[in-house]
């Protein structure tokens, strides 16, 4: 059985707060057999996953890793993910500087996927999203680990490998197969939207701003990084 059951079957008990032995006795089964499941050492049958579903109170595709909801629905359309951009009060309570940057960032993202989307590479559009998506797990999981106290069996990729740069290698992986994309889609004469000032202004007049300012801060930083390094030459 893939290894999603066994670490989600070890989480649903701890989130539950009860030892080993306490679940093993509510199922029916050893405390052994329990240890044996969660540890990806023994595949149970569908009787116990059965049970199992019934006492964390979640869907089998949940538990088997089919779907990240524990009543098991899934996302088929986009419009029903949740977009907390439209909300009335759309501020990170705490801090300003959290949601400017969260803005700016969002805003960003917004034209970057949409002038993907014209483009219609959809090599590109999975390889940007990938490309995100992994910086965005990599400074969570930073964020999530800080205090050094929390459970990392919640991630699929084991703390060691994390810690030796995991992610970074499948980032580079992912920004090179969105280049490679890209120049795939020009060598087959695919069409790219116009993207010049006057043109990004009047297309994206309320958010490209932000793009902007995300060009100009990063812009800032990696030169004066470069030069940097130059003096140390």
């Amino acid at each position: 059985m893939h290894s999603d059951f066994s670490r989600c079957l070890s989480l649903l008990r701890q989130e539950k707060g009860i030892s080993q032995r306490a679940a093993a006795k509510e199922l029916g089964i050893s405390q052994a057999l329990l240890s044996h499941y969660e540890n990806g050492a023994r595949e149970p049958g569908l009787a116990f996953v059965t049970r199992a579903c019934d006492f964390y109170n979640v869907s089998a595709d949940f538990l088997l890793g089919r779907t990240l909801t524990k009543d098991g629905s899934t996302i088929v359309s986009p419009e029903e993910l949740y977009d907390y951009s439209t909300e009335k009060d759309n501020v990170l309570h705490g801090s300003i500087v959290a949601t400017l940057n969260k803005k700016l960032l969002v805003n960003s993202v917004s034209v970057l996927f949409d002038l993907l989307g014209k483009t219609g590479c959809k090599g590109a559009i999975k390889g940007a999203a990938d490309v995100l998506s992994t910086a965005v797990y990599t400074l969570f999981r930073q964020l999530y680990r800080a205090d050094g106290s929390q459970n990392e069996d919640f991630f699929a990729a084991s703390a060691v490998s994390f810690s030796s740069g995991v992610a970074q290698s499948e980032l580079i992986c992912a920004q090179s197969a969105y280049a490679e994309s890209l120049e795939e889609h020009r060598k087959k004469k695919g069409s790219f939207p116009l993207m010049n000032h006057d043109a990004l202004m009047e297309n994206y007049p309320g958010t490209y701003q932000s793009l902007l300012q995300i060009i100009h801060n990063t812009g800032s930083r990696i030169a004066a990084y470069t030069e940097f390094r130059k003096n140390q030459k």
